[in-house]
């Protein structure tokens, strides 16, 4: 089965609202193709600019979290219908420095990819491991772990539609990146896992992303990869070289 590859930029907290028109001007001519799913996700201050800046381009604007709630007294929280309203189309849930910093768990991660496919929104589910879990062997149980849990009274429909990204905590922001090797071995495990969740034509529908330090120079080779299709890019997803990685080819 071809699955048409998902790139998509984590900005974390970086770019005004401002600061985020201009680096989409400058991206949108370089992020251009018809052959690949193009997502920026930006702070939640930055999308409704963001939003206005890629109207008619290929590119969609995704949110970085949100909470599992509609609505109520959770002060700096944003819900689902708030992304919604304002032109979201993806959010990420998850990701590593949500669980280190904020006290994320995969229970929370769980209800929020709930509340996601309540509110059509489709979910970025984030996965990885430390470095001393890697060293201890104990990677793949970790992530089917951190999957099961997410996908928990999730149906087959709804999760065929999911995103997932494989990132391991090692290898953000600090320049080392898994060899495709082992970056493949993972994302394989992962379909594996969601084929014995569901069925095999469900874990074949299923988009993976691999994530962490992604550059232009290892793209291409990481995203031609029989389980790899994409990758959610931090660093390099603010800078014109995320137009290379976009066109890996």
């Amino acid at each position: 089965m071809a699955r048409r590859k998902i790139i998509a930029g984590n900005w974390k907290m970086n770019m005004t609202p401002t600061e985020a028109v201009e680096l989409i001007e400058t991206l949108k001519p370089l992020v251009a193709s018809d052959e690949v799913d193009v997502v920026f996700c930006v702070p939640a201050i930055d999308i409704i600019p963001a939003v206005a800046a890629v109207k008619g381009t290929n590119i969609a604007i995704g949110a970085e979290n949100m909470y599992f709630e509609e609505s109520g007294a959770y002060t700096g929280e944003t819900s689902p219908k708030m992304l919604t309203e304002a032109g979201v189309k993806y959010v990420i849930i998850g990701h590593s420095e949500r669980r280190e910093y904020f006290a994320e768990s995969d229970e929370t991660v769980n209800k929020k990819v709930l509340k996601a496919f309540a509110h059509n929104l489709t979910p970025i589910v984030c996965c990885g491991e430390s470095l001393t879990q890697r060293e201890q062997g104990i990677t793949i149980d970790w992530i089917r772990q951190q999957i099961k849990i997410a996908f928990l009274n999730v149906s087959a429909d709804q999760a065929a539609t999911a995103v997932i990204a494989y990132e391991p905590i090692w290898a953000i922001g600090t320049g080392k990146v898994a060899t495709t090797e082992q970056a493949q071995e993972v994302c394989a495990a992962i379909r594996v896992c969601m084929a014995e969740i569901y069925d095999q034509a469900t874990a074949d529908a299923i988009r993976i992303q691999y994530g962490g330090s992604v550059t232009a120079a290892s793209a291409a080779e990481l995203f031609s990869q029989a389980d790899i299709d994409g990758g959610l890019v931090g660093g390099a997803s603010l800078k014109p070289d995320f137009g290379k990685i976009v066109n890996y080819k």
